[in-house]
């Protein structure tokens, strides 16, 4: 077995008992106070607390001493993932085994039947069932034990060099002697064995490359680089020479945070973070030789304490089941009670003594309360099978029965990318089939996440990439088509060539799709079916990377990298507002704003470091200068000619610094962005065609450079699929990412020039900035120019304010690029595009130098040092001038509409928490049908709390208006809601709400405590959106959810960011997409696609929870009705604790004969069969009202088997009274009658049969009476004094045997098998309805549910043509239209952009520096605007609309637009106001 895979499957099994005891104290990460300052005064101390921080000293001969004495203090590398050892195993599995009070309750009832004065039956047979019990479960943990054990002895085995300091080398060892402070040297595709510090990397650049999968699945490399100072090495790394002390966090399962610094023999440091530390159990790539010095091993590596294993929940029905065994004890305790009180009053019938009454030793009698105690005792012997022991075996192996065919399902298999469903939890399978509340991620998760460049804009002037959109349409075409095998080519597309149609491939095998994922997370990556060959690259497949630039764009960027040369150190200006080095920038920033590697198609993990062709950008530039004489003069002179003019003043005018005026601006974007008039166009189709003609004429200056310098092929590994689209942009006209090193980033222009930046800082993303930065020197000006992207919420805050300009005319200009930009950016939103927006920034050289040291001395801090980081990089994000945004679409996955409206109609009510902007939230909503164009959409975006509880109370009540005169009202929190049905999805409530949220309203709903009302609103709406969420919000909402509501959750998602949502919910579902397995590792359940979703719940959790609720059902009936056959036999027997059964027949009776069926019965019994579930979704509200298993299903079942022990034991006590029959004659025939109505009863619970359920039912009857006739006839004093010897042989030559076990079942089962009839015939229940569309042949089935849909849209149709609530409740308020003065730039001509009409809308729009006061909400005066109270500016208070049409917002008074928001790049926001 290899070690990749062992690593895998060690880093999955649980190992929190050998977890590091001595976490991080809480003080070490308390949040600073603001004053603290960049470097503490602890940088002069040199006693080191143990207990806050982690000190490592090398293992040479320098520090060999105090390398003793630490390292002992730390763990070390060997691995114990196992529980048990050969000396504990016995002890410690009974004791957890006892941990289940119910194996307590018959320990209890083992040790009481070993009193002599209360023994029922012999002592070592009592405690044979509970022996099995616990014999079973200790073998099942020991064998998983013992192979946690092989795995850690093999893991623990494998080979490493370690340096000695005898031999002065480095010397083979394994990895269990691997202890912190040692130098650990690996070789390329070496697994790591410990958190190792990185020293030494023979990479020139002192890089890393890393493969995560072992720990996140991601199979894009990962770039570590040295700590400062060690980037510049001999070609050999001395050990003997290290003489630094490392201080560090103690050890945390965080992995993607680390923090520590390097003290120098002179008391300097030097600090390191995640990018220096090298994780257990990842993999070398791409460098030959590393070297580092071990920080963490063992149990104290970050990849162990991140390793939770499977963890076990407790299902809705085990919540229930625990319910009912209480009641079970009730029961108990009164049947005990009984016999307690009826054996005083027997024994109070006689006058004397009698006979058969034992004294004691010393001669005397017990009292008879004492005897009524001992009986009552006795009877809790006798009745012990009450209680179910064996229920819980059987639900696990039941369980394990569901789990095996849920992952050998076909359709829950996703051929590209080799995987099916992972079960990792196993024991809440049947809650799949109770999903009330579905909380859904947006990326990834109902996308693709696979990032397509569609449009941008730069300058405020709009390219709309029309020739990308229609191959992106051809793309979509050709995934639509894929599953015809017929056609299996599609013609020769842009960038695509001969498709290979999958159809041909070899078809799945059964063996394939059965293989175990549990413990492994091997992700085998397929780019698409379109593709030719799969891509050993994350997020490049052929539809990412191949972008059709826009033909006006690409003219522009030619002629402004033509400009670009006359760039010299000795012309370094301020920062120009001209399109043509605008468009140079931007795509700069693109190129290499970001940490993509660089690697060639041949051998695509081999990174590109030098850059091809050319080194010298003196050499490219005389090549260049040769090309440019090849080419055509007149060819280039009408390329120049065809731009526009006020590009062409830029591309070859002496002065680099060109003001447009207003008219060349307006001209420019005329022929350049899209009309508001005629939509999305770029430029006019004369000047296309004029173009296009133009380059059929001459060759282009492309062709020429390819003619002598032929392109090399590149690959791009990114970490997110954003960068990776970008940097594909980048390339698509033609400033393409050459090389990559920690020092220096290289991007070929146009014309073939290689720009080599030097690399001074790279800020990266993260959730708090939410945006990345790179510090470069541009090699031509010598500039230190900062570029940043990130999302359009916040780089718009940090640019530079137009007012600060000098010139009034750059102030109009900026103002009305950011206005344009953010009408661009609103644009994109709406099409559902994911929006960045990239900016620049130009530093001085003092300023950086200043900053630098800011920033190194922030590095070398370790107490704050992420408030610190996070300090310096606000400070350098400042002031930005905007270059313009980007649109990429990310594609709604295949089969997600459909899910959700089959999830919709099965009664689950959907939410989208999503960290998005809400305008593309609110698009893909539209575009998967969670939201309808004829829904009433309330938007609620506020940060003020009184506000917030204003806008929840009104709508509330208008709401409640819609439904009081419909529904009956209860209480809910104190509060009045209208009723609803059991299942709290929206069955009652109205379909044609929605509700979106942001997450600043979130907060205030958290801190204001307004978590009631907005629940309660929510309860009205089929679809809710929270938009800009944080995985915290995601978390909480769900918990809110959960608690306050008391319904079944599930999340899902698929990247790291939904981890915590996925843990708050009851059942958490992983996707394993593109953003790695962080998410499929926190879940029970991982699936490759939102589809997936449709069939697990509304199919297999509808099997899993009708099959294990019916047969928990059964089990209570089974225990009841044959253990009061031995109670009323009590009243016959003086209630001495007698029995008319033997002994070894009540065992067998649950071990053997009756133990089968219902295991068959929960794994393969079918109520409906999978096509009726699929074409009926409202089947599945069943579960969710617990229609199987609830309190009056259990005590019907308790009533039936009370019943029918009535039955099974009189009939035959009347049949043979006043006979001589002996005690186990009379018993033999009850215990047969009883096996024959138990198995009898499950029969007709079965919903489907098949040859295995009937021959387990006639196997389990049979063996009856061939263990009875043998037992009988061989057994003679096997139960002394009494003699079961050949009791059966007797009773089967009996006639009256024969009648009476014919009959008796016949009774018995009578009343359930009328009901049963009556429901049959007279039932109007869908499950009964959907019961007898299965038993229709196929054609007559298919008919019938499509008139069932068809009466189903019948009723919708006419509900939806009665009035609306939404429009008919709302359209009493009256809200009077605000307007405001004109601002400088045309407000009027910028809201006449494409926005959704709302019938109904209310609109209240203000610039955010309105002069009128924002108190409050409530009260106005309709006929002076001016004096009515408004909402507080920029709060986009509540917009219940109802989406018509595409057009402008209008006041529902005066019909008139509404002005939108000047001087801010926030969009207009709509108010209801009362």
């Amino acid at each position: 077995m290899s070690l990749n895979l062992l690593v895998k499957m060690a880093l999955s099994v649980d190992s929190s008992c050998f977890r590091w005891q001595g976490q991080v104290k809480d003080s070490f990460f308390q949040t600073p106070s603001e004053s603290t300052p960049l470097l503490s005064e602890a940088k002069e101390r040199h006693n080191y607390n143990l207990s806050q921080h982690r000190i490592v000293f090398p293992n040479n001969k320098m520090f060999h001493q105090d390398w003793a004495k630490v390292s002992k203090l730390y763990s070390g590398n060997r691995i114990h993932t196992t529980k048990y050892t050969l000396l504990n195993f016995l002890p410690r599995n009974l004791f957890e085994q006892f941990h289940r009070w119910a194996n307590l309750y018959f320990l209890f009832l083992v040790i009481l039947n070993w009193m002599p004065s209360i023994e029922v039956f012999h002592r070592e047979i009592t405690m044979l069932p509970l022996a099995i019990v616990l014999l079973i479960i200790m073998v099942k943990d020991g064998m998983e034990d013992y192979k946690k054990y092989r795995f850690d002895q093999e893991i623990n085995s494998s080979n490493i060099q370690i340096y000695e300091k005898k031999e002065k080398d480095y010397m083979q060892r394994h990895w269990k002697d691997v202890r912190v402070g040692d130098f650990v040297q690996l070789q390329c595709n070496e697994i790591i064995p410990a958190d190792i510090l990185l020293l030494f990397s023979s990479d020139p650049s002192g890089v890393c490359h890393l493969e995560t999968a072992n720990l996140d699945g991601e199979t894009n490399l990962k770039q570590r680089r040295v700590v400062k100072g060690f980037w510049h090495q001999e070609p050999r790394f001395e050990p003997e020479l290290f003489q630094n002390k490392i201080v560090c966090e103690k050890p945390n399962n965080n992995l993607s945070k680390f923090k520590g610094y390097m003290e120098h023999p002179d008391q300097t440091r030097t600090g390191f973070n995640s990018e220096s530390l090298l994780l257990r159990g990842c993999t070398i790539r791409n460098t030959e030789v590393v070297v580092g010095i071990v920080i963490y091993a063992g149990h104290e590596t970050k990849a162990m304490l991140n390793n939770s294993g499977p963890r076990y929940k407790r299902s809705k029905i085990e919540r229930r089941m625990n319910i009912d065994i209480f009641f079970c004890v009730g029961i108990l305790f009164l049947m005990c009670l009984i016999g307690a009180i009826g054996h005083s009053l027997w024994k109070g019938t006689f006058s004397e003594i009698p006979l058969f009454d034992v004294p004691d030793a010393n001669g005397s009698f017990p009292s008879v309360a004492l005897q009524s105690f001992y009986m009552f005792l006795t009877m809790i012997i006798l009745l012990q099978t009450l209680i179910p022991i064996s229920l819980y075996v059987s639900i696990e192996l039941v369980k394990l029965g569901q789990v095996f065919f849920l992952h050998n399902d076909i359709d829950l298999y996703d051929e590209e990318v080799d995987l099916s469903i992972q079960c990792r939890a196993l024991n809440i399978t049947e809650d799949l089939g109770q999903i009330q509340y579905i909380f859904s991620d947006k990326t990834g998760t109902l996308t693709e996440n696979k990032m397509v460049f569609r449009r941008c804009t730069i300058m405020g002037n709009e390219f709309s990439h029309q020739e990308n959109a229609k191959r992106l349409e051809t793309q979509r075409e050709l995934d639509s088509d894929d599953e015809d095998c017929t056609k299996c080519q599609y013609g020769a597309l842009p960038g695509f060539g001969t498709m290979r149609c999958p159809g041909g491939a070899n078809p799945l095998r059964r063996s394939q799709s059965a293989r175990a994922h549990f413990q492994t997370h091997t992700r085998h990556r397929s780019m698409g079916r379109c593709d030719n060959a799969q891509s050993p690259v994350a997020f490049s497949s052929t539809i990412e990377k191949d972008v059709t630039p826009d033909q006006g764009l690409l003219t522009k960027v030619k002629d402004a990298a033509l400009k670009l040369e006359t760039l010299t150190s000795h012309r370094v200006t301020k920062p120009s507002l001209s399109t043509g080095s605008s468009i140079t920038d931007f795509f700069l920033a693109l190129a290499i704003c970001n940490s993509v590697m660089v690697s060639t198609t041949t051998e695509p993990r081999q990174r590109v470091t030098i850059p091809p062709q050319m080194k010298s950008l003196g050499a490219s530039l005389e090549k260049i200068h040769q090309l440019f004489q090849r080419l055509k003069l007149s060819s280039l002179s009408q390329s120049f000619s065809s731009t526009t003019p006020s590009d062409l003043g830029e591309s070859l005018g002496p002065n680099p610094i060109v003001v447009d005026s207003d008219e060349q601006d307006d001209l420019s974007s005329h022929s350049c962005e899209y009309s508001t008039d005629v939509g999305y166009q770029s430029g006019s189709k004369e000047e296309v065609m004029a173009k296009q003609d133009m380059g059929a004429k001459s060759p282009s200056l492309e062709d020429v450079l390819d003619s002598v310098i032929p392109e090399p092929e590149f690959c791009y590994e990114a970490e997110s699929p954003d960068e990776a689209a970008l940097v594909h942009a980048a390339r698509a006209y033609n400033f393409t990412l050459v090389s990559r090193t920690p020092e220096q980033v290289t991007v070929r222009l146009p014309q073939g020039t290689l720009l080599t930046f030097d690399l001074l800082y790279t800020l990266g993303f993260d959730s708090v900035r939410k945006r990345m930065s790179v510090i470069v020197r541009h090699p031509l000006t010598g500039e230190i120019i900062v570029y940043t992207k990130g999302a359009d919420s916040v780089i718009m805050d940090l640019l530079e304010d137009p007012a600060q300009a000098i010139d009034p005319v750059a102030e109009k200009k900026l103002r009305k690029i950011r206005a344009k930009t953010q009408k661009h950016l609103d644009w994109y939103a709406r099409d559902g595009l994911r929006t960045l927006c990239i900016a620049k920034k130009v530093l001085k050289e003092e300023d950086f130098q200043r900053w630098a040291n800011f920033r190194h001395e922030a590095e070398a801090s370790l107490e704050n040092q992420e408030e610190l980081l996070m300090e310096t990089a606000q400070h350098l994000e400042t002031h930005l001038t905007l270059l313009g945004a980007t649109g990429i679409e990310d594609r709604l996955q295949e089969g997600v509409p459909d899910t959700i409206a089959a999830l919709r109609e099965a009664g689950i009510q959907i939410w989208v928490l999503t960290g998005d902007k809400q305008e593309t939230a609110v698009n893909i909503a539209h575009s998967c049908k969670l939201l309808d164009q004829t829904d009433t959409v309330y938007t609620i975006n506020t940060e003020s709390q009184e506000t917030c509880e204003s806008i929840l109370n009104c709508a509330l009540e208008e709401v409640k208006r819609c439904y009081s005169a419909r529904e009956a009202e209860q209480r809910f929190f104190g509060i009045c809601l209208p009723y609803q049905a059991p299942s709290p999805p929206v069955e009652a409530a109205s379909p044609d709400i929605g509700l979106v949220i942001n997450g600043k309203t979130l907060n205030i709903i958290f801190q204001g405590h307004l978590e009631e009302k907005f629940l309660e609103l929510t309860r009205y709406c089929h679809s809710v959106l929270c938009c800009r969420s944080t995985p915290l919000q995601k978390s909480m909402v769900v918990k809110l959810v959960r608690d306050k509501l008391k319904v079944m959750t599930l999340s899902i998602g698929d990247g790291a960011n939904d981890v915590s949502m996925i843990q708050a919910a009851d059942i958490g579902i992983g996707i394993s997409g593109q953003e790695g397995m962080q998410a499929v590792m926190s879940s029970d359940f991982a699936i490759s696609r939102f589809k997936h979703l449709k069939k697990l719940l509304l199919v297999h959790g509808h099997w899993c929870y009708s099959r294990l609720a019916r047969m928990v059902v059964y089990y209570f009936y089974k225990n009841v009705c044959y253990v009061n056959l031995l109670f009323w036999y009590q009243f016959f027997c003086g209630f001495s604790g007698a029995t008319m059964i033997d002994y070894w027949q009540m065992i067998f009776f649950n071990l053997f004969f009756t133990s089968l069926p219902p295991l068959i019965f929960g794994i393969l019994d079918k109520d409906i069969s999978d096509e009726t579930l699929l074409a009926l979704p409202e089947l599945y509200k069943s579960g969710q009202k617990s229609q199987f298993y609830k309190l009056s299903t259990f005590w019907i079942a308790m009533i039936d088997a009370f019943y029918q022990s009535l039955i099974c034991f009189f009939i035959p006590y009347w049949t043979y009274k006043d006979s001589d029959i002996g005690v186990f004659t009379f018993g033999t025939p009850i215990n047969t009658i009883s096996l024959t109505t138990i198995l009898l009863h499950q029969a007709m619970e079965m919903k489907t049969w098949t040859l295995i359920h009937l021959l387990v039912l006639l196997a389990s009857f049979l063996l009856y009476f061939v263990v009875s006739l043998l037992y009988n006839a061989t057994c003679v004093t096997c139960n002394s004094p009494t003699n079961p010897y050949w009791i059966m042989e007797k009773q089967m030559s009996d006639p009256t045997f024969y009648l009476v076990c014919l009959l008796t079942p016949v009774a018995a089962l009578l009343p359930r098998y009328f009901v049963l009839a009556v429901q049959g015939t007279c039932g109007n229940s869908l499950l009964l309805k959907a019961q007898k569309l299965d038993k229709l042949p196929k054609e007559k089935k298919e008919l019938a549910i499509q008139e069932w849909r068809r009466q189903r849209e019948r009723l919708s149709t006419a509900r939806q043509a009665a009035p609306s609530p939404g429009n008919a409740s709302l359209g009493h308020l009256q809200v009077p239209h605000f307007t405001e003065q004109e601002s400088r730039d045309n407000s009027l001509k910028d809201s006449s952009s494409p926005m959704k009409r709302h019938v109904g809308d209310w609109v209240f729009n203000r610039d955010r520096s309105s002069p009128h006061p924002c108190p409050g909400h409530m009260g106005h005066n309709q006929s002076s605007p001016s004096s009515s109270a408004r909402p507080s500016p920029d709060e986009h208070l509540l917009d219940p609309s109802g989406h018509k049409d595409f057009g402008m917002f209008r006041g529902p008074q005066t019909g008139k637009p509404t002005a939108s928001r000047r001087g801010s790049h926030r969009r207009s926001q709509s108010a209801l106001t009362i």
